[in-house]
């Protein structure tokens, strides 16, 4: 594979850099904790390299040629903005005060907006994100979203919102399909998703809650959420959604509401704290659930 620069040995470059800096092999050796024959053997292969002599070897010391003065002022600078870069990130560590975990959809749909408003009242807190639709991944984290009913297991949960189904497609979809009710959508696509991160409600419950059979129309499935949303939004069929987490969508008239018809969610979405969640991940907690 090639590679993104046309570079020599950094190893030679440090040990040419030292060397021209220090007008010596020797004090070179020392500065690197190598031998000078070590030097010289790594400043004799970068001049095959470049197929160039960059010192001028003198019977009391070295002297740069031409092209090693030009070589040295480009590595000097170069070496001077990656001190410069090195200095500040050791000054300014970057630190997460709380880590959170939520799918895809969540993530996108629900928590970023919540966290810019958090950042808003609280600046001095940071607020990383995991995002992971695979269950048992994600790394350490000290907040965690789930579409669940609460057990009780020991853990410590926050309920953040609890609300209704609804069959959501786009307007265009609708008319096509002549659908005005959930009868209607017993023989329209319709969009699964089926997820191994959260036990999303299909269509087969929702149309049960509503006293009717099994879909007959035809079927697209997908695992992931957002992707559900988006092939809805290109009119391939209707997709069920959460209308605390989809209102952004439906404001923007992206999907609609395709039939009066709805489902309380039998399942919510739900924090859970880890027991080493800090102070300030409680904070984030309790304003999530509070909001």
């Amino acid at each position: 594979m090639r590679r993104p620069y046309d570079l020599a040995s950094i190893t030679a470059l440090m040990c040419f850099e030292a060397a021209a800096r220090k007008m010596s092999f020797k004090e070179a050796a020392k500065e690197t904790n190598v031998t000078p024959a070590a030097i010289s053997h790594q400043i004799k292969a970068l001049e095959q390299d470049l197929g160039c002599a960059l010192f001028i070897r003198r019977h009391r010391g070295v002297e740069l040629t031409e092209k090693g003065a030009f070589l040295l002022v480009a590595l000097q600078r170069g070496f001077e903005t990656i001190s410069d870069c090195v200095v500040q990130l050791r000054e300014s560590p970057e630190t997460v005060d709380v880590t959170i975990r939520a799918s895809t959809a969540v993530s996108a749909l629900w928590l970023t907006p919540k966290i810019g408003a958090f950042w808003k009242i609280h600046p001095g807190i940071t607020v990383s994100q995991i995002i992971s639709d695979v269950p048992g991944s994600g790394g350490r984290h000290d907040l965690s979203i789930r579409y669940a009913i609460p057990q009780d297991n020991g853990e410590e949960w926050r309920p953040l919102f609890h609300d209704r189904i609804l069959a959501l497609g786009t307007e265009r979809f609708r008319q096509e399909h002549g659908i005005r009710s959930a009868a209607d959508l017993m023989s329209a696509p319709l969009i699964h998703m089926r997820s191994e991160e959260n036990d999303w409600t299909g269509w087969t419950e929702w149309f049960a809650a509503l006293g009717l059979s099994v879909p007959r129309g035809r079927s697209l499935h997908v695992n992931n959420h957002m992707i559900a949303l988006q092939v809805a939004e290109d009119d391939v069929g209707a997709v069920l959604g959460w209308d605390g987490l989809l209102g952004n969508l439906l404001e923007q008239g992206r999907l609609v509401q395709l039939v009066p018809e709805s489902i309380p969610s039998p399942a919510g979405f739900y924090l859970t704290l880890h027991p080493r969640a800090s102070v300030k991940a409680r904070l984030f907690a309790d304003w999530l659930a509070e909001g």
